[in-house]
């Protein structure tokens, strides 16, 4: 294990850059923090460069095993790298997943989002397609960072468990319509009560921004658009709450 002490280290002024999502991007890696996560990542099979824990800190023995370095720094060097109040005295830096091709398959069941920019909502929607079983989370223009921090920590490490894409969504639309695939958009214009849309095998839908929704572009493209009904007086849900609806609806009513 080696320690660091200087906040001039080389190796730690890296890490801190990957704060930002320019240089995530130009080096392939994000962090993750706290031993869940990292658990997460190495049960997936994720490749971990690093990890870094506080002084003292107690690592499961397994770990160990890893093909990864390790570091040790004091308290005062982790709040540094740490995005959180309160760091869990450990983190890594991980290298992002392959980007998979042709995931469309026949009878799959994919969410697309359009343009969701809070990294919390994208993190808890991709938690939530993991439980629902789905087969792929595309991420389309304008949607938050899947590897920012708080979208990372969102995730409770479902980012790991199915293949979440940056794609173009119209592209997605059409290959999902090659295999049949009823292509679902939320919408408020024109849509269906969820309840009332027919049972279906497969399916892909579409969430779209906080305040604007689903593009109408991709509205048009879709096969159905549907809404959730309000019985109180909320004008609309949250994202991530509409989602979850959404997703467990589906799946109550596959064929």
């Amino acid at each position: 294990m080696k320690h660091i002490e200087s906040e001039s280290n080389a190796s730690l002024k890296q890490w801190k850059k990957l704060h930002s999502r320019k240089e995530r991007e130009k080096t392939g890696t994000f962090l993750l923090e706290g031993p869940h996560l990292i658990e997460e990542a190495i049960h997936s099979g994720a490749k971990l460069q690093h990890v870094i824990v506080e002084e003292n800190y107690q690592m499961k023995d397994e770990w160990l095993k890893e093909r990864f370095s390790l570091w040790s720094v004091p308290a005062k060097l982790m709040k540094q790298l740490s995005e959180t109040e309160k760091p869990q005295g450990i983190l890594a830096v991980c290298e992002m997943m392959d980007q998979p091709e042709d995931l469309i398959k026949p009878k799959g069941r994919y969410l697309l989002i359009d343009g969701v920019q809070d990294p919390g909502n994208l993190g808890t929607i991709i938690r939530t397609a993991d439980s629902a079983g789905l087969d792929g989370v595309f991420l389309g223009e304008g949607t938050a960072d899947l590897y920012n921090g708080k979208t990372v920590r969102s995730t409770q490490g479902s980012l790991f468990h199915l293949p979440v894409v940056k794609a173009d969504l119209l592209q997605i639309i059409g290959q999902c319509k090659e295999q049949d695939i009823p292509v679902l958009s939320t919408s408020l214009q024109e849509a269906v009560d969820m309840r009332r849309a027919s049972e279906v095998e497969g399916f892909a839908l579409i969430v779209g921004n906080e305040g604007a929704g689903v593009q109408e572009t991709l509205q048009k493209e879709s096969t159905m658009n549907v809404k959730i009904p309000i019985f109180g007086q909320a004008e609309s849900l949250n994202v991530s709450v509409a989602t979850g609806i959404l997703l467990y609806e589906l799946q109550r009513n596959r064929s």
